[in-house]
């Protein structure tokens, strides 16, 4: 057994339960919480702090804040109140001020008080008749002539059952004070100058068990850097090595394949997809793959643009797959496709999940043999079975809605193919630049010429009928319209009943006179076209649905939209939804019927209500939202931030961007010896999230 002494590294490896003050029943806690060694305990970010520096005299004191009184204990009582169960007050003097303190069900309080005890308390107090009331307020007793402590932070941390804060306070105190001299420092001493960042041997135990406020930020700041720092350097890596070691075929837009793709347009490009064609175009005719993300409002005419790109690799002899998330919308884009390529020579199929076993192998093989130039579907053409002959160009609809490493399923021996991902959710700027980072970014804002206005109302319970009465006078005028019913279990049966219910409610009662039709999971692949088949025909003049409908449907006819039980939906859903009844030249108009609960679905209403503009709706619904759903989640494969908020943190983002692409650019394979941690960094937590080879 060797006796040599352990490596940092290997005492930072060491599992908790020999931490002092743990023990194994306590690791089992601490492994519930995702913390198994010291180096996790360590950098066990508090959630929260509990502010204890604002002392008060009782006479000062406000409702429902956490404030801090010292004074003197006048009288104290315990009364049992049931088996089992106690009361004990304690009456505290300070100055010309009364406070009552309050402990329920710990008898053995009682015996920490003695009549003019000095004691300091903290909690948020609330009036009680004349008088102010803690209930179990934090508690220091002191001596007679002791000075009360100075106010300070004290860290909340995340807890499971059986681990109390306290606890956690002292193991991370503990394991601060015996091993915080261990870490290494990641940036040279002048780096940490020029950036204003504390060393992390003086921030970890300030992040921890901060001073004061100005402390907090100051530890806070360090560490919100690095995290962002070490993201966007994981990012500067991807794009380097798309660049350094891959090759793609070179797809050069000629002036006679330009002219031969824009026959096929029966319109105008906007300003915004010219601009985005060149840069797509740009990006083709390099010999390294196109990583480009196309952001659109909705209806700003992504598609076209993707056709556009799609066409100059069929036109070099390039296949060609497009994938979308769900089934209609595959279909839809097929569709479009069909028809803008009727006259053309392109071989064009579609793949998805339900087509007989057949009709699947004999298209799986045309695929293999080159036969098909342009392939369409869904998750299916990601199956192991699915090989491209000369795959030049993949195109990813409705790109949040697929993992980040799915886009590296489409591979094939030899050159690798161009990438262009495509979102109708516009996403806010800092969003782009994380999930995003490894992307380039085209935008479409402005909508095509004669596309109409949508109104948006919130219909107040009152006004239903009158509501109703609008929407038949639309549909006998010709038009046709959705009504949309939110899903709140998660089930197609459910599903299919709850939407059921909705249908015969609505032909027996308010659009009695008009013909109906219904989708919903539970629905064959037959079922669901030839429903859209007859709605698209106008044989069905309203379509009872639920969200299945927010992306991927085309019917410019339809105008009118009603949204029930609008308080279910986000933000971005309900905009896409909305989106279903701009697409033709009469204007829309969207009702929705909302009971909303709190204040953050009523501002998603209201927000809905006031603006078209989907990029300014992305902004407003991350701020409402936060950006906890966007880390963390199985559908993009990034790790969650420990730390950084990128609401808050908008300023160090940009610096961190900045810092990485200056640093990439100058070391691309962070292989001096003064970057080798950093670049364990990077390959430690964002290696296998955006398939990095190793950096070194």
């Amino acid at each position: 057994m060797s006796d040599r002494p352990k490596s940092p590294a290997e005492i930072l490896a060491t599992p908790v339960q020999f931490l002092r003050g743990v023990g194994p029943a306590r690791a089992e806690l601490l492994q519930r919480l995702g913390l198994h060694t010291l180096s996790d305990v360590l950098f066990n970010f508090p959630r929260d702090y509990e502010d204890l520096t604002d002392r008060r005299e009782i006479a000062d004191l406000e409702e429902g804040k956490l404030q801090t009184v010292v004074g003197v204990v006048e009288e104290f009582e315990l009364r049992n109140t049931g088996p089992g169960r106690s009361v004990l007050g304690v009456l505290v003097r300070s100055g010309s001020g009364w406070l009552r303190a309050v402990w329920f069900n710990q008898p053995y309080m009682a015996e920490r008080f003695y009549r003019g005890q000095r004691l300091m308390l903290s909690g948020k107090p609330k009036r009680e008749g004349l008088m102010w009331e803690m209930a179990h307020p934090r508690l220091a007793l002191l001596a007679d002539d002791e000075e009360a402590p100075r106010g300070e932070l004290l860290p909340v941390y995340a807890l499971t059952e059986g681990l109390a804060q306290w606890h956690m306070r002292r193991i991370v105190r503990d394991a601060l004070e015996a091993h915080v001299d261990l870490l290494d420092e990641v940036f040279p001493a002048e780096y940490l100058d020029a950036h204003r960042l504390l060393p992390i041997r003086q921030a970890l135990p300030e992040i921890h068990f901060p001073k004061d406020h100005e402390s907090l930020a100051r530890a806070r700041r360090r560490f919100v850097y690095q995290e962002l720092f070490i993201l966007q350097l994981a990012l500067a890596v991807k794009r380097h090595q798309q660049v350094a070691l891959r090759r793609a075929p070179v797809l050069e837009t000629t002036a006679k394949i330009d002219a031969r793709i824009r026959r096929l347009i029966p319109f105008t490009l906007t300003a915004s997809q010219e601009r985005a064609v060149a840069e797509i175009a740009a990006d083709l005719a390099r010999p390294t793959p196109m990583n480009r993300l196309l952001q659109a409002d909705v209806g700003m005419g992504k598609t076209i643009v993707a056709v556009y790109a799609m066409l100059v690799a069929v036109a070099h002899g390039y296949q060609v797959a497009m994938m979308a998330p769900t089934e209609i919308l595959a279909r839809q884009h097929f569709q479009t496709i069909e028809r803008l390529l009727r006259a053309s020579q392109v071989r064009r199929a579609l793949l998805v999940g339900g087509l007989p076993a057949k009709e699947r192998a004999d298209l799986v093989r045309r695929i293999a043999s080159g036969e098909v130039d342009l392939v369409v579907g869904t998750q299916a053409i990601i199956q192991e079975d699915v090989e491209f002959a000369r795959l030049g160009l993949v195109v990813i609809d409705e790109q949040h809605r697929f993992g980040v490493r799915q886009r590296a399923s489409l591979k094939q021996a030899g050159l690798d193919p161009h990438y262009l991902v495509m979102t109708a959710t516009p996403i806010p700027r800092t969003v782009t630049m994380t999930l995003f980072g490894d992307l380039d970014v085209s935008t479409l804002r402005d909508a095509p010429p004669g596309r109409q206005k949508v109104y948006t109302y919130l219909v107040p319970e009152p006004k239903r009928e009158a509501w109703w009465e609008f929407f038949g006078k639309k549909l006998r005028e010709g038009r046709q319209g959705f009504v949309v019913t939110p899903l709140v279990e998660d089930s197609e049966q459910l599903e299919a009943a709850s939407l059921e219910a909705a249908y015969e409610a609505l032909a027996n009662g308010p659009l009695e006179a008009f013909r109906l039709g219904l989708i919903h999971g539970r629905m064959t692949s037959a079922e669901k076209d030839a429903t859209m088949a007859a709605f698209r025909s106008g044989e069905i003049q309203v379509l009872v649905s639920t969200s299945v409908i927010e992306v991927g449907v085309d019917v410019p006819n339809a105008t009118l939209m009603t949204i029930e039980g609008g308080e279910w939906f986000g933000l971005a859903q309900l905009h896409q939804l909305r989106g279903r009844i701009s697409r033709g030249k009469f204007p829309g108009y969207c009702g929705v019927f909302a009971d909303p609960q709190t204040d953050e679905a009523k501002q998603r209403l209201d927000a809905f209500a006031s603006t078209t503009d989907g990029f300014q709706l992305a902004e407003i619904d991350f701020a409402l939202r936060g950006p906890g759903e966007l880390f963390g989640t199985r559908q993009h494969g990034m790790p969650p931030m420990r730390i950084a908020d990128l609401l808050r943190d908008t300023a160090e983002l940009d610096e961190a961007r900045r810092d990485a692409a200056e640093l990439v650019a100058s070391d691309p394979g962070l292989a001096r010896p003064e970057h080798a941690r950093l670049r364990r960094m990077v390959i430690a937590r964002y290696g296998r999230a955006l398939d990095l080879a190793d950096v070194g």
